[in-house]
C-alpha cells in the first residue's frame, strides 16, 4: 500500500505487480495471480484525475535452460491469466529463442552483472517486428555503484543494436525510497543512450503498448487503438473549396 500510495504521488497511472519464477532454485509452478482487489481494497486515485490506480498483474520466467522455455509454449490456463509476460534469458541462446519464438511481452536485460554474451542484430530486430520490448532496470543502478556500471554498460550495448527501439524502463522496486518519478525515469534513460523522446516513450507510450500487446496475447485476436487527430485552426481556416478555387483560378 505503500508503494501504491508513492507511485500514484509521483503521477504513474499503471502499476504491475511482478511475480517471478526461477526455476534454477527449485521446482516452481505457475500459480494463479493474487486480485489486486484482494491486496488493496481501496485504490488510491491518480494525481490530477478523477481516475484510480490500475493494478496489472505480470509473470517473469527467469529461464537457464531452453527446457524451461516449454512452459511458455504449453497452452497453461494460469498464464492466461496475467496481464503481462516477461522472460528472463541468462544465456545467448534463450536470448535468441525469447526474441524469435516465445509468446511474451517483454525479455529482461541484466543490469546487475556483465553480460555473458553480445546483442546481435538478427534477433533484436526480429523481436521488434514482433511487437516484443526489452526492460531495463533503474533500481540497481540506485543501490550500488558497481550495479550502476553494469547497467549503464549493458543499457548502451543494447541501444547500440536497437537503436532506441521497443525500451521499457521499470523500478522492480520492493521498497517506496528505490521508487522514482516519470521524469526522473526519462532524465536516466539520457545515461542508458536514449534520445529525450525516446526516453519519454520508455515510461509512458511503450509501456501502453506492452500492456495492448499482452491484451493481444491473451485475446489471440488483436486491440486497435485508435486516436482523433485534432484539426489545426489554421488549416481549417485557409481551407477554400474547391468551386471557389475553380472560380478563382479562372
Amino acid at each position: 500500500q505503500n508503494i501504491l500510495t508513492v507511485c500514484f504521488s509521483v503521477g504513474y497511472s499503471a502499476v504491475a505487480l511482478n511475480h517471478v519464477i526461477d526455476f534454477k532454485e527449485k521446482k516452481q509452478e505457475i500459480i494463479k495471480p493474487v486480485s489486486p482487489s484482494e491486496l488493496f481494497p481501496s485504490l488510491p486515485i491518480v494525481q490530477g484525475t478523477s481516475k484510480r490506480i490500475k493494478i496489472l498483474t505480470r509473470l517473469t520466467l527467469v529461464v537457464s535452460d531452453p527446457s524451461h522455455c516449454n512452459l511458455l509454449r504449453s497452452t497453461s490456463a494460469n498464464i492466461r491469466l496475467y496481464d503481462i509476460i516477461a522472460v528472463f534469458p541468462k544465456t545467448e541462446k534463450l536470448f535468441h529463442i525469447a526474441c524469435t519464438t516465445l509468446d511474451v511481452d517483454l525479455v529482461c536485460i541484466n543490469v546487475t552483472e556483465k553480460l555473458p554474451f553480445y546483442f546481435r542484430r538478427p534477433p533484436v530486430n526480429m523481436a521488434i517486428d514482433r511487437g516484443i520490448y526489452f526492460e531495463l532496470l533503474y533500481t540497481p543502478a540506485i543501490k550500488d555503484s558497481t550495479m550502476r556500471r553494469y547497467t549503464i554498460s549493458n543499457a548502451i550495448s543494447l541501444m547500440q543494436i536497437c537503436k532506441g527501439k521497443n525500451i521499457v524502463i521499470s523500478s522492480a522496486a520492493e521498497r517506496p525510497l528505490e521508487l522514482r518519478g516519470p521524469y526522473d525515469v526519462a532524465n536516466l534513460g539520457l545515461l542508458f543512450g536514449l534520445s529525450e523522446s525516446e526516453a519519454k516513450a520508455a515510461v509512458s507510450t511503450n509501456c501502453r503498448a506492452t500492456m495492448l500487446h499482452g491484451e493481444t496475447r491473451k485475446s489471440a485476436c488483436g486491440v486497435v487503438y485508435t486516436v482523433k487527430k485534432p484539426r489545426k485552426v489554421e488549416e481549417e481556416e485557409t481551407a477554400v473549396p474547391a468551386c471557389k478555387k475553380a472560380k478563382t483560378q479562372a
